[in-house]
């Protein structure tokens, strides 16, 4: 199987192109990036191969053809700037990647979304990762699943100095808190992801984060 994967560079991705680039069940993987990642060379692998695209204008991306497209874009309102910039990123650049995708030759879509993700919620993060969910699964995918992982456990490459102390926090608190609300490993995400999209699900499969612990 052909892999395309948008959102390579952050906490998901990296360990997710790691997995992909070892499972001998796909031949190749793609990377759309904004710009070539030295990160990506030390995989030293024959099988991943970097596309630099401007994510304003997808529709005039040149989109390699894939089996499946994994989706691990997101952004924090505070990193974006403000709400209407964090829309961009965490609707509409998934949107229209998935959608590109589809018409490469995508049957099944992977995309991380977030615990409580809802389209009628109240809470502007939750509200717009429930519409992006909405919106994904009416694109013509034989197969999406939805992964909504509590808080990420992993070491990120940009500073959120917040989230590292509720990490901490949590680390300290996790076995107290019910199996949903504990922070889950990167690495778990990533393998539900390719496990699923492997399997070749049909439909909509939502993968809670109680779910992923056991991935």
């Amino acid at each position: 199987m052909i892999a395309c994967v948008v959102g390579a560079t952050g906490l998901v991705g990296r360990e997710l192109v790691a997995q992909l680039t070892a499972d001998p069940a796909w031949s190749a993987v793609h990377l759309m990036v904004r710009r070539n990642d030295a990160q990506f060379a030390v995989l030293r692998s024959a099988k991943v191969r970097q596309h630099v695209i401007d994510f304003e204008h997808l529709a005039d991306a040149a989109w390699p053809d894939c089996d499946a497209l994994f989706c691990c874009l997101g952004t924090t309102i505070r990193t974006a700037g403000s709400q209407q910039a964090f829309r961009r990123v965490d609707f509409d650049y998934v949107v229209d990647s998935a959608r590109r995708a589809r018409v490469a030759g995508a049957t099944q879509l992977a995309v991380v979304s977030a615990m409580a993700a809802n389209p009628a919620s109240r809470v502007f993060y939750n509200r717009i990762k429930g519409e992006m969910e909405g919106a994904v699964a009416s694109l013509g995918f034989h197969g999406v699943t939805i992964v909504r992982p509590s808080m990420l456990d992993g070491a990120r490459h940009e500073s959120r100095p917040a989230e590292r102390i509720a990490l901490l926090l949590m680390t300290v608190v996790n076995f107290l808190l019910p199996k949903k609300y504990r922070s889950v490993q990167v690495d778990k995400v990533a393998r539900a992801m390719r496990t699923a999209v492997g399997l070749q699900r049909q439909s909509v499969h939502v993968i809670e984060s109680d779910q992923l612990q056991l991935a």
